[in-house]
């Protein structure tokens, strides 16, 4: 344990927990249970008695192995290729969907899709248990096998749900993909993968427009020849090409097959691979197991976001991006309701995450911090009945504080956390969290979750506090990637390879003297100017003070005197602003040691969820190659990003 407690104490605080959110904790009651008296004591335990902790979590979370397992962790492949729970029996479907079913939560609402254009649909939990024994049993008849790959090309319907669950019923793995993909980034997953069967559906919406899926799907297919069927959900009821012999209707599908019974994998087993995006090289096919991703997923929702079978959590979300998975291995494995919501937050109106939730009666609601500026700008401040919500949870991207305070204080009147969630598809969620019950200062993180052993390192693998350094995972535990899909040597280029032992996760993170942590960005979108290190997120959040300034992105450019120099580019609040006062006032709130050079544009480019795209507008800017741009929003273009000339 370092000198430094890994838990914050802020004394800028802004959220205080009341007696309710302490006594309705998890975490605190699995701690008094097990007989700890502070969170900092059970913490050192859970990294340095991961045989008692990860047993105990199991137990106390209700996770079901159909047969116990003998170990927590096996090691004997070394550090980076631990095996967990050996011995054991867990199929993800069991624990999700199967046992609830038969239980006491049969007739309750499991899932719930709001789509783009307002439509909604619901399953129960037993509703979606027979879907999914109906749709094991169709794979298994369209020829799909245990450890055979199935891609789902799917927007966020009820059928998603129930595609992911089938496939690991039959011990098939699934293979989820961005449904904002072009053809050609479709096609290297499917051809990656290997994959046997792709799951479509005819089309999406996306701010009200038509996505043709099937379409993308069939341009895919012609190059991805190891797929042998495809199931084409009729979504949008558009007429779709379908090939005789390899297309079928989803609703065309035999009504009643022969059922199939549930494979009893081995907890190890992968489950599903979820790809993530570089600018350079090919995608990284992050691969999950069956009882590593739910012991993760379930630890994180339970004693992570607190949730318990009461609650409905709400997120904007695709398959394709790790929260899709997170919300079915995390939420139905603990029996609240997902509520999947396809589209962006502020279309058909900038009320709909409100609408949502009076809708639903969402009690948690997943945001982001660019969507809610985007909701911010709107300036509509009728948020309707909120009266269930009772905590935001936010990942993907660091805030800046005018954001989250408005978030906290406009929105969430004071009294609801906003839950700060921070990690990777690589990890299977998070290694940083607000917990609930703890004091929060805005913008930050409370410390790691259990069983996690966080540091902030230098350059020569020290740790340090109240410095900016390399955000590192010095144990292993549960949810953490089986290595890359057939490419173990690039999975330990990636994170294993600087300090023997350690694990870089690839951001920048601090650690002040209180406990309080943050989150500064990707260390490979680090500035250095004049041999001192920024990241990106710390001037945004400076620049983003000026109310003017709605979005903002920057970079690091080449600059013979000091390495680098700082340019942004801003996004305002209207047309009619002085660009020299902008910049006046720019330099004011970062300081002259990074005072960027501005530039005003119309729209920063970013991923069809969201992120802004900062390695694509530097290489756009300095007229270098861009990179893949599959993820790239047409509604966001690097057009108006501006190529600086003469000093590529």
């Amino acid at each position: 344990m370092r000198d430094t407690s890994p838990f914050a104490a802020p004394r800028d605080a802004v959220w205080t927990p009341g007696e309710a959110e302490r006594e309705r904790s998890r975490l605190l009651t699995a701690m008094r249970r097990w007989g700890y008296g502070t969170l900092e004591e059970l913490h050192r335990a859970s990294v340095e008695d991961p045989e008692w902790f990860w047993r105990a979590a199991v137990e106390d979370l209700g996770i079901d192995f159909a047969r116990p397992f003998e170990k927590v962790r096996d090691d004997s492949d070394g550090k980076p290729f631990p095996r967990w729970f050996t011995g054991g029996v867990l199929n993800a479907a069991e624990v999700c969907s199967h046992r609830h079913a038969r239980g006491d939560l049969a007739q309750k609402t499991a899932v719930i899709y709001e789509g783009d254009g307002g439509q909604r649909r619901t399953l129960t939990f037993a509703q979606l248990d027979s879907a999914v024994r109906r749709f094991a049993a169709h794979l298994t008849g369209l020829g799909v096998a245990r450890g055979d790959r199935v891609v789902l090309f799917l927007p966020v319907v009820p059928e998603a749900t129930v595609a992911f669950l089938a496939c690991a019923m039959i011990g098939a793995v699934s293979v989820p993909a961005f449904t904002g993909y072009g053809a050609e980034a479709l096609a290297t997953r499917l051809r990656d993968s290997e994959a046997v069967l792709l799951v479509t559906a005819d089309g999406t919406t996306r701010r009200g427009k038509r996505v043709p899926l099937k379409r993308t799907a069939d341009e895919a297919l012609a190059d991805a020849p190891s797929v042998r069927r495809v199931v084409v959900v009729r979504h949008l009821a558009d007429g779709v090409d379908m090939r005789e012999g390899r297309d079928v209707y989803w609703d065309e599908l035999e009504p009643d097959p022969a059922p199939v019974q549930t494979v009893a994998t081995d907890p190890n087993d992968p489950l599903t691979i979820v790809y993530t995006s570089g600018t350079t090289g090919a995608p990284k096919g992050i691969v999950h197991s069956h009882a590593g991703l739910a012991v993760k997923a379930a630890s994180d929702f339970g004693y992570g976001f607190d949730v318990h079978g009461d609650d409905v959590i709400a997120w904007i979300s695709d398959m394709g991006w790790l929260v899709g998975p997170l919300l079915i291995m995390g939420g139905l494995q603990l029996g609240a309701t997902v509520v999947f919501t396809e589209g962006v937050p502020n279309h058909p109106t900038p009320k709909r995450l409100w609408e949502i939730v009076e809708r639903n009666g969402v009690t948690v609601q997943g945001v982001a911090p660019t969507a809610i500026r985007a909701v911010m700008a709107a300036g509509d401040t009728a948020f309707g009945d909120l009266g269930t919500l009772r905590a935001f949870v936010s990942t993907g991207e660091a805030w800046d504080e005018p954001t989250w305070h408005w978030l906290f204080e406009t929105v969430g009147e004071g009294r609801r956390p906003i839950i700060n969630y921070s990690g990777g598809t690589e990890v299977g969620g998070g290694l940083l969290d607000s917990h609930p019950f703890l004091p929060m200062a805005p913008a930050s993180f409370t410390g790691p979750l259990p069983g996690i052993d966080l540091a902030v390192l230098d350059e020569d693998g020290k740790p340090v506090v109240g410095e900016i350094g390399e955000l590192a995972v010095l144990n292993t535990f549960p949810g953490m990637t089986h290595a890359f899909w057939q490419d173990r040597e690039r999975y330990l280029e990636t994170y294993w390879d600087r300090w023997d032992g350690v694990w870089v996760h690839g951001d920048l993170a601090s650690v002040d003297a209180d406990g309080v942590w943050r989150i500064h960005g990707r260390s490979d979108d680090t500035i250095k100017v004049s041999g001192r290190r920024v990241g990106p997120a710390e001037i945004e959040a400076s620049l983003l003070k000026d109310r003017r300034i709605v979005e903002a992105a920057v970079i690091g450019v080449p600059d013979p005197q000091r390495g680098q120099r700082v340019v942004a580019f801003a996004v305002t609040a209207g047309p009619d602003v002085d660009e020299a006062d902008l910049a006046a006032a720019a330099v004011r709130n970062v300081g002259r040691s990074f005072a960027p050079t501005l530039h005003v544009v119309a729209t920063l480019p970013k991923t069809k969820n969201g992120k802004i795209m900062r390695r694509a507008i530097r290489a756009r800017h300095l007229g270098a190659p861009t990179g893949d741009l599959s993820s790239l929003d047409p509604q966001t273009p690097l057009d108006d990003i501006p190529v600086l000339e003469g000093e590529n």
